[in-house]
């Protein structure tokens, strides 16, 4: 079995994997810091849900506005301030916890801050992996940041739920601001491919819809945003009120939280690894698979509202993290392989604003679900839900997409 190691031959895309490891950690531990202090403060997983919402749910409104930015822009220029925002927004939260005045609105002001700024994180991200390496390495570039990304999606809430334990979530808050350091000064050794074509001559609301129809239009790239909803908000929803789970139901405070977040890193490294064998062009045809693996993670939702230790838990959380993972690289890389440079950042920043929206909803529906109606029937009725959108979507999808496509080198 080869695998596709094609991005790693571009040292600048290594220099982007090495600094952007640090920056996303920070992301992972400040995750960690806010869940338990949600938790901690109220004991609520409606409220757990409520504060992961305004985190995300700016990006659903917001994201596609900033994609057209992203393709008027310098990348790298925008990278360097997206960062720097949230390298601000970290001390600023440390500044709070130092003087004493964190609340419950001082949570929800800083995740809806934070949102607004993952509004703009999402296109850039999307947007600069991809134009580090050659057009027929992309998909191997795609899937390296994916694994980037959940590997510090493991290292990152075992770091914090640690560091909770032993140092306080103060000191914690600020380590964690310090890692963002290192990318900003990496961002700026980069050297990042600018779109192909000048800038737009167009006005904004023109570019917009360009990039709306663009996604839209395509029966390929619509069935892949269809099929990241679905799963964002079951699988990744899930994941997002997991003090509920770790604490609420067995007790084991932060440190058994940042456990329970690594196992789904973990699940969702093996997944990326996994991706790695598969043929370096994805088609549409793919999407099948993605179903496939979706429905199997709705079965693993459905199994942990019933699951009756910890380690059976922490096991069926990484199986649908796995889930999660495995099928998002197949929707992300199916998406960017029929796009261009110009139009990068409008279609990938909707992308971004469906998946990272969509676990926004489903935070908020599971953890008021949860609140309710008890874990075990909110996770089989929303695993039941899901299954059924996800089959409606694999069969409607199969009578309407093309079967192969070829890499966009513009649009």
């Amino acid at each position: 079995m080869e695998l596709n190691l094609s991005a790693l031959k571009s040292r600048t895309f290594r220099l982007y994997l090495a600094g952007n490891f640090f920056a996303l950690n920070a992301l992972w531990i400040l995750r960690i810091i806010i869940g338990w202090l949600a938790w901690d403060l109220t004991g609520s997983a409606g409220f757990v849900g409520l504060i992961a919402s305004c985190y995300f749910l700016p990006s659903l409104f917001l994201g596609p506005l900033f994609g057209v930015l992203t393709d008027r822009t310098n990348v790298r220029r925008a990278a360097i301030l997206v960062q720097s925002l949230f390298f601000a927004s970290a001390i600023a939260l440390w500044i709070a916890q130092v003087f004493g005045d964190l609340g419950a609105l001082h949570l929800l002001l800083y995740a809806v801050a934070s949102g607004m700024i993952m509004s703009a994180h999402g296109p850039v991200r999307m947007s600069m992996a991809p134009r580090l390496v050659e057009l027929d390495r992309i998909p191997s570039a795609v899937n390296f940041a994916s694994i980037n990304y959940n590997v510090s999606r493991m290292t990152g809430p075992a770091i914090g739920g640690l560091a909770i334990v032993q140092i306080g979530a103060e000191l914690a808050t600020f380590l964690s601001a310090l890692c963002y350091l290192p990318f900003l000064a990496a961002l700026f050794h980069l050297r990042v491919r600018q779109a192909g074509t000048k800038p737009s001559a167009h006005g904004f609301r023109r570019d917009l819809a360009e990039g709306a129809r663009r996604a839209f239009g395509d029966a390929g790239i619509r069935t892949a945003l269809a099929f990241s909803s679905i799963t964002s908000v079951f699988l990744l929803g899930l994941l997002e009120i997991l003090p509920a789970i770790a604490d609420g139901v067995f007790a084991k405070g932060a440190a058994g939280l940042g456990l329970l977040t690594a196992s789904a890193g973990l699940g969702a490294i093996v997944a990326g690894l996994g991706m790695l064998s598969l043929p370096p062009v994805f088609g549409p045809n793919r999407l099948q698979l993605a179903a496939a693996i979706g429905m199997s993670g709705m079965v693993c939702v459905a199994v942990i509202g019933q699951a009756p230790s910890w380690p059976v838990t922490v096991g069926l959380v990484a199986a649908a993290s796995a889930a999660a993972g495995a099928s998002g690289i197949i929707c992300q890389s199916v998406i960017q392989t029929q796009i261009g440079d110009r139009m990068r950042g409008r279609v990938m920043s909707i992308w971004a604003s469906v998946a990272i929206g969509s676990s926004a909803i489903g935070a908020a529906v599971l953890g008021l679900a949860v609140d309710h109606l008890g874990l075990g029937t909110a996770l089989m009725l929303g695993a039941i839900v899901a299954g059924l959108l996800l089959t409606a979507g694999l069969v409607r999808g199969h009578r309407r997409i093309r079967p192969s496509v070829r890499l966009a080198d513009g649009d």
